[in-house]
């Protein structure tokens, strides 16, 4: 079971200094508002490649006039517990090491698998597609955890192909050797994102769940997507004088958007109510998780950020049953204890009042 036994934050947002002692199971936490909460979650997204729930950057995760922060934290997996640290100086990117050794986020995403629903997602489905494809890449890079890479390789080369198009370059040999980047990374990305939605609407439809399940498909503007790498080589060749007249790449998995449907109601997501929006988010969070024990035997991390206050009392109770049955470590805030009441006995409580974190019953 993969789960955080301890968390130790120095300099990290609002915490000049903390050292916490977790369970494995669901961990209420709760406290009024400003006081924390979420800069714990954060801490703990950190435990997972890339630049955490809040996409900041180590600046800002820097404790107001201190010259840099660290995370560490013992982190039980599949075979033993790893001692995981990161630190930044004066704003620089964050430093890894595992066991004491330099490790890389490829060498952290083999290891540890963190998903998170936050409330700036509650509007993924009415907003920009770049968020959704943000939200897709997350829940495949839990399933491979080298598709990161792929994206950073991709998108690399694409603003250099994007400046020759803006430039007016016409060397067909500059275009050539970067498209052919693009493209072998792109085909991956492609492959990868397929599979893990495989995955995501088999743990829904095999299920049984008090959420709804979403009908997700990929869907490409204009074209249906290259989806081997000679076909989007040759798709990113023909499309230069028409992306140059655009002054950027017009083709390719950076234009994909995540299309989802609520089935029980047969309408498009963007058209349900904020509630019903939610709770497909949670469904595809939970699933997310169910198709990770079917993968790799181990459920991921959980971090629930103010969930529990948008759900009715089935709803939260039947989140926390589902959270249960599915084995995680599940990092929830909220701004009261009552809103925890269905979790009982089974979850751990953290009070916070600004730096401090007190254990309490249920």
């Amino acid at each position: 079971m993969l789960y955080l036994e301890s968390i130790r934050l120095a300099r990290f947002r609002s915490y000049s200094a903390l050292s916490l002692s977790t369970q494995s199971g669901p961990i209420a936490i709760f406290g009024s508002n400003g006081t924390g909460k979420t800069n714990l979650l954060e801490a703990v997204s950190l435990f997972s490649p890339g630049r955490g729930m809040r996409r900041a950057s180590a600046a800002e995760m820097t404790q107001h006039r201190a010259e840099g922060w660290s995370v560490s934290g013992l982190l039980y997996g599949s075979d033993r517990p790893r001692d995981i640290a990161m630190r930044s100086r004066d704003g620089a990117a964050r430093s890894l090491r595992i066991d004491e050794k330099p490790a890389t986020q490829l060498d952290l995403g083999r290891l540890s698998r963190v998903l998170w629903l936050v409330p700036s997602m509650d509007r993924l489905w009415i907003e920009g597609a770049e968020g959704r494809r943000r939200f897709l890449d997350r829940m495949t890079l839990s399933f491979h955890p080298a598709h990161g890479e792929s994206v950073l390789g991709y998108e690399k080369a694409m603003r250099e192909r994007n400046r020759l198009l803006r430039d007016g370059q016409r060397d067909s040999g500059w275009y050539q050797a970067l498209e052919a980047q693009m493209a072998k990374a792109g085909a991956q990305i492609t492959a990868n994102r397929a599979a893990a939605l495989t995955k995501l609407i088999s743990a829904q439809n095999f299920s049984e769940t008090q959420f709804p399940t979403a009908r997700l498909t990929l869907t490409h503007p204009d074209i249906p997507l290259p989806v081997t790498e000679a076909d989007l080589r040759h798709a990113l060749a023909d499309a230069r004088p028409k992306d140059m007249a655009a002054g950027r790449s017009r083709i390719g998995p950076h234009r994909v958007d995540l299309y989802g449907h609520y089935q029980a109601k047969d309408c498009p997501a963007y058209d349900c109510s904020t509630g019903e929006q939610k709770a497909l988010l949670i469904s595809l969070i939970l699933a997310n998780g169910r198709a990770l024990v079917a993968d790799t035997g181990s459920p991921p991390i959980l971090l629930l950020d103010e969930v529990a206050a948008h759900l009715d009392p089935d709803r939260r109770a039947a989140l926390f049953d589902e959270i249960c049955a599915l084995g995680s470590q599940a990092w929830m805030t909220g701004t009261e204890q009552s809103l925890f009441d269905a979790l009982g006995s089974r979850g751990q409580y953290l009070r916070v009042d600004q730096q401090s974190i007190t254990h309490v019953r249920a």
